[in-house]
């Protein structure tokens, strides 16, 4: 394992410790809304504060971009590595006591993702990459599933609520189009699912580097493909993913645009 995974699996796990402490008194968790439909808790900045922590112990000169905090300047001027997290994907299931919410962290060079890691506190699960590596669960290799047809597939998704009604078209002609549709409510651990085969697909609108950073990488090394709904390279810029197996991937590019 490199040495910044490393790095992100122990903040990973501090964070998680604090994640899985919260949630068994979760009465005594503040929560305020940081939008219509979005919210944050004392225990999502209390997360991304001991990665950032930990991040900055082992590598000073590295920049930080997080949900909560934004960016976190080292002490390069220009460093030529950033760090994107988001200290707890599934916010709102937290809140419920809905266990499917996960920690994402991921390492950019030059802005490109070099190495990414998902670690889902209530399973135990870590899911890392690296580029050129390959991607693993809990050090056993992942693959993406090898489902050829979109009738088959189970995918999940994520549409935003002020998503315009164009977009709520095309995505619903998706789901209509595949075997079933799973919305879990965490887009890292949706990815992850990807690389891993539970999920053979996703499609997501108006993502943020954090929600796909770290899921983007371990899909590409899971053999998977990911691209925005024109099937191009756009999908950090536009935050529309699609994610899925080679073979997938097309019908699922087909399907998003009618």
């Amino acid at each position: 394992m490199h040495q910044f995974l490393t790095i992100a699996t122990k903040a990973a796990r501090r964070a998680g410790n604090i994640i899985n402490r919260a949630s068994l008194e979760l009465e005594k968790v503040q929560v305020a809304r940081k939008g219509a439909h979005d919210f944050v808790t004392d225990i999502d900045r209390a997360s991304e504060n001991a990665i950032i922590e930990i991040i900055h112990e082992a590598y000073p000169e590295h920049s930080i971009l997080g949900e909560e905090t934004g960016l976190t300047k080292g002490t390069k001027s220009e460093p030529e590595f950033q760090w994107i997290i988001d200290p707890l994907d599934g916010t709102k299931n937290f809140i419920h006591g809905l266990p499917d919410y996960a920690i994402s962290i991921a390492v950019a060079e030059r802005g490109k993702i070099m190495h990414g890691l998902v670690y889902d506190p209530n399973r135990n699960e870590i899911f890392t990459a690296s580029r050129g590596v390959g991607a693993f669960l809990n050090d056993r290799r992942i693959r993406v599933s090898h489902r050829t047809r979109l009738e088959d597939a189970l995918i999940a998704g994520r549409l935003p609520y002020n998503s315009s009604d164009e977009d709520k078209a095309r995505f619903y002609h998706l789901i209509e189009k595949s075997n079933a549709y799973r919305r879990l409510g965490s887009t890292v651990l949706e990815l992850a699912y990807v690389a891993s085969g539970r999920l053979d697909g996703y499609c997501g609108a108006n993502l943020q580097a954090w929600d796909v950073a770290a899921g983007s990488l371990l899909v590409l090394e899971a053999g998977g493909l990911i691209g925005d709904f024109d099937g191009e390279q756009g999908w950090m810029r536009t935050g529309n993913v699609l994610a899925g197996s080679p073979k997938l991937f097309p019908h699922l590019v087909s399907a998003i645009n009618g």
